[in-house]
């Protein structure tokens, strides 16, 4: 069996147009895989968690009985190592009822809002 002459260059046609369909979509269309859109989505479920969290834990450390003075104490730490450190020995970045600190992430923000306050 014989195929026409313009078989070929048809079939060269429709392999670029889908490469180039695929390359357009990517690029400029917003397309992703279903593993890049799950990561971003954690991503963000997770700056969620530390913006909701973060406000809780400036309010325990200002409850605590001896709050100006531990305050200046955070203050005189200078690296924020030490200050997240300092957030996560206090139990201030673990949420009611757990003992332990949620993110370290929330910690973090939390020291940093806590250093930014004064």
């Amino acid at each position: 069996m014989e195929l026409p002459s313009a078989t070929k260059p048809a079939a060269w046609g429709a392999v670029a147009g889908a490469l180039a369909c695929v390359v357009v979509g990517f690029s400029w269309l917003g397309w992703e895989f279903s593993s890049t859109a799950e990561k971003q989505a954690n991503q963000r479920a997770e700056a969620a968690v530390v913006v909701a969290l973060t406000p809780i834990c400036v309010a325990k450390f200002h409850e605590q009985a001896d709050a100006p003075a531990k305050l200046a104490e955070f203050n005189k730490v200078s690296s924020s190592w030490d200050r997240r450190s300092l957030i996560e020995k206090g139990g201030w970045a673990a949420m009611p009822g757990s003992t332990t600190t949620t993110t370290s992430a929330v910690a973090a923000a939390c020291a940093e809002k806590l250093g930014s306050a004064t």
